[in-house]
């Protein structure tokens, strides 16, 4: 398979998780279509991973099993996959997820106080998704800001200089006019 098929086939298969709702039957069903391509491709595990949580939003345990058995691989090393690389999600993720730093630079120039005012307006701990899905908390300890800490991260756009004051406009940049009106009604 080309480069670009395989491109074309992440593209299609993330493309159907945000534009539809579909059930988990039929995503399993699109997971199976992605691992007949992949099958017999050395170092699929990664790309089937990424394609699988594209349509998922997270990699549900029947997603790790399938691909597990789909790619002849013991069940315990997808899920060791999974675990070591942070991108990997087992849990429903939202719509943005947002990252603080706390690496040195940005803990001593208060990460801290903005991770915890963050955790106050959204109502979540870290590792959290809101109600809503509209965000997840994680933690990072670089962004490789640190002349502009403390620096967060809202899904692929890094913010420098955060001050907890601020962050109620920062957070709104990511909410859809659509849903502020039904949070408001």
């Amino acid at each position: 398979m080309t480069r670009k098929k395989e491109i074309s086939m992440a593209e299609k298969a993330t493309k159907c998780a945000c534009g539809e709702t579909a059930s988990e039957e039929e995503l399993l069903g699109r997971l199976d279509e992605i691992l007949v391509e992949y099958r017999d491709k050395p170092g699929a595990l990664i790309p089937v991973l990424q394609i699988a949580q594209g349509l998922f939003g997270y990699l549900p345990k029947t997603a790790l099993k399938k691909i597990a058995v789909g790619l002849g691989k013991s069940y315990g090393e997808v899920a060791g996959v999974v675990g070591f690389y942070s991108f990997f999600s087992t849990v429903p993720r939202g719509k943005n997820v947002v990252r603080v730093c706390l690496g040195t630079a940005c803990y001593v120039r208060g990460g801290k106080r903005v991770l915890e005012s963050i955790k106050d307006k959204l109502g979540i701990d870290v590792g959290e998704t809101t109600e809503d899905r509209m965000f997840s908390l994680e933690v990072a300890r670089c962004f490789g800001a640190c002349g502009l800490a403390p620096a967060i991260m809202i899904n692929d756009d890094v913010h420098q200089r955060v001050k907890p004051a601020k962050l109620q406009a920062l957070i709104d940049q990511y909410v859809a006019p659509a849903d502020v009106k039904r949070k408001a009604g």
